[in-house]
C-alpha cells in the first residue's frame, strides 16, 4: 500500500511539472512567438439618408421639413463611435468636401456618386442608404400635421385613436474603387407604446431648433417616434458592425517631403486627398547619395538613412502637420513615407 501512495504521490508531481513546462516563458536566448500585428480600423464615410419617399409623412410629423436623413445619420455616427468597430470620418470634414463638389441631395443613395466621394475622402468605403418608412402602423394613412411650433407634446397627430410609431431604414456599403455594394443593412424600429401624436409619449420634449432635431437626445428619444428611430437605427448599426469582415483595409501608400521644422512643429507638403489622416505615422529618411545611370544622367536609385518616425497631428487641403515621435533633427527637404494599411 505504501509503495502504491510513493507512486501516486510521483505520477502526480512529474504531471504537475509537465504542465508547467508547458506554459513556462521560453528561455534566455529562446524566440518568443511574434505577436500578432493589429490592423488599423477600417476608415468609413456615411452620406446622410435619402429621405425622399417619406417626406410628406415627415412633415406631417413635425409639421415643418426636417432632415431626418442627417437626423438619423448623426444617430448612427453615434452608435458606430461607441462600438469602435470603424473609424467614422467626421461631419466637417464630410460637408467641407461635399461643398466643394457641389455634391447634391440627389446623390445621398448613388453608389456611383459616392464612390467617387470617398475617393477624395480616402476611406476604405462609404455608407449610403434610405429611410423607407416613417410614421405609424397604419402605414402612414390619417396622418395629419399642421404648422408653427411643437408644443409639450408635440404636433402631427395620427388620429383621434392611439398608434404606434413605426421606421424602417436601409444602409449599403460601398467599394470606393468599383461602386460594388459589399453589403446591407436594414433596420426596423416600432415604439413600445401608442399615443395620439408621434411626437408624444414622453413629455418633455418640447420640439426643435433651426430645422433640426436632436434624435440622439433623452428628450426625443422618449417621444414614441423617438423610440422607433433609435430602435431601427440602432439594429441598422449592428448589421454594419456584424459586416465590418466583408470590408478590406485599402493599402495606401503616402509620400512627400517635409517642407518645414518650426520648433517641436513638422510641416508636410502631404495634404487630405493622398489619404493621409490624423494618427497615421510616417518614417522619415534623409538621401545621403543619389546613383544616375551613366549612359542616360537619369537618378536610378537614391540612398537614405531612417532619420526617425513622426505622427500626423493635422491634416487639410494643402498640408499637414506632424509632432516626432523618435529622431530628431529633422530637416526640410527629408523624405516621409508611409503605408496606410
Amino acid at each position: 500500500m505504501k509503495k502504491l501512495l510513493i507512486a501516486a504521490v510521483g505520477l502526480l508531481c512529474f504531471a504537475t511539472a509537465l504542465a508547467e513546462a508547458q506554459q513556462a516563458p521560453p528561455a534566455a536566448g529562446g524566440a518568443a512567438p511574434p505577436a500578432q500585428p493589429q490592423g488599423r480600423k477600417k476608415r468609413v464615410a456615411i452620406l446622410d439618408f435619402n429621405y425622399a419617399t417619406v417626406r410628406s409623412q415627415s412633415q406631417a410629423v413635425f409639421g415643418t421639413d426636417i432632415d431626418i436623413g442627417k437626423g438619423i445619420v448623426d444617430l448612427l455616427v453615434r452608435f458606430l463611435v461607441q462600438d469602435g468597430t470603424y473609424s467614422v470620418i467626421e461631419r466637417e470634414r464630410m460637408d467641407q468636401i461635399l461643398k466643394e463638389q457641389n455634391f447634391s441631395n440627389s446623390d445621398r443613395a448613388n453608389p456611383n456618386s459616392a464612390a467617387k466621394l470617398g475617393q477624395i475622402l480616402g476611406v476604405d468605403a462609404i455608407i449610403v442608404g434610405d429611410i423607407t418608412q416613417f410614421g405609424n402602423e397604419t402605414k402612414n394613412q390619417n396622418v395629419g400635421g399642421a404648422g408653427g411650433g411643437l408644443g409639450r407634446f408635440g404636433l402631427g397627430g395620427v388620429s383621434h385613436k392611439e398608434s404606434k410609431a413605426i421606421v424602417t431604414i436601409d444602409a449599403r456599403i460601398v467599394n470606393i474603387d468599383t461602386a460594388e455594394i459589399l453589403a446591407v443593412a436594414d433596420g426596423h424600429g416600432e415604439s413600445s407604446r401608442s399615443a395620439t401624436s408621434l411626437t408624444g409619449g414622453g413629455g418633455g420634449w418640447s420640439g426643435f431648433g433651426g430645422g433640426h432635431v436632436d434624435f440622439g437626445s433623452s428628450d426625443f428619444r422618449n417621444t414614441i417616434i423617438g423610440e422607433a428611430i433609435n430602435n431601427a437605427t440602432k439594429q441598422m448599426s449592428d448589421g454594419l458592425i456584424a459586416d465590418a469582415p466583408k470590408l478590406q483595409a485599402r493599402v495606401i501608400k503616402v509620400q512627400g517631403l517635409i517642407a518645414a521644422v518650426d520648433g517641436d512643429t513638422i510641416v508636410l507638403n502631404v495634404n487630405a486627398s493622398s489619404g493621409i489622416h490624423v494618427g497615421d505615422q510616417m518614417t522619415v529618411e534623409r538621401v545621403t547619395k543619389e546613383i544616375k545611370d551613366p549612359s542616360t544622367g537619369q537618378v536610378i536609385r537614391r540612398l537614405a538613412n531612417q532619420v526617425g518616425v513622426i505622427k500626423i497631428t493635422d491634416v487639410d487641403e494643402k498640408s499637414s502637420i506632424a509632432v516626432a515621435v523618435s529622431g530628431s533633427g529633422f530637416k526640410a527637404g527629408d523624405v516621409v513615407k508611409t503605408i496606410t494599411q
